[in-house]
């Protein structure tokens, strides 16, 4: 199965993903922020990455740009528990904006495992060859 990063700020949303992910058996590895998050994916080859946007430090937007110089077609899964707001004068669509900048889906905090699950097959049957393209970075 796949080799799957999680970074996120919040402990319960890691164990959350790492028990979902690791049910469907794929290896996982967590970091708390942006920069452990990235030393990580540095030192090691992963198949898909789960990014929050909103972490203290190097947010998640800013850990995917640094991410896409090093591998620009690697999976990436934003995660956000702000609300996704219905009115003009409310912030914007951060996962949204997060996709435009080069994730490949979204997914708003509280999800239900079965829509993780969509989530990541769908990035997994979808990007294959250009992952084991890329492996030997």
């Amino acid at each position: 199965m796949a080799n799957i990063l999680i970074v996120d700020d919040d402990p319960a949303v890691q164990i959350t993903i790492r028990l979902i992910l690791e049910r469907a058996g794929h290896h996982v590895t967590a970091a708390g922020d942006g920069h452990t998050g990235l030393a990580l994916f540095e030192a090691s080859r992963f198949d898909l990455l789960f990014l929050d946007i909103f972490m203290p430090g190097m947010d998640g937007l800013e850990t995917m740009r640094h991410i896409r110089v090093l591998q620009p077609t690697l999976p990436i899964i934003v995660i956000s528990g702000r609300a996704v707001a219905p009115d003009a004068y409310a912030e914007p669509d951060f996962l949204k904006m997060a996709t435009k900048l080069g994730a490949v889906a979204s997914l708003q905090k509280p999800f239900r495992p079965d829509a993780l699950l969509a989530a990541v097959d769908g990035c997994l049957t979808s990007a294959p060859l250009a992952n084991a393209a890329s492996g030997s970075r």
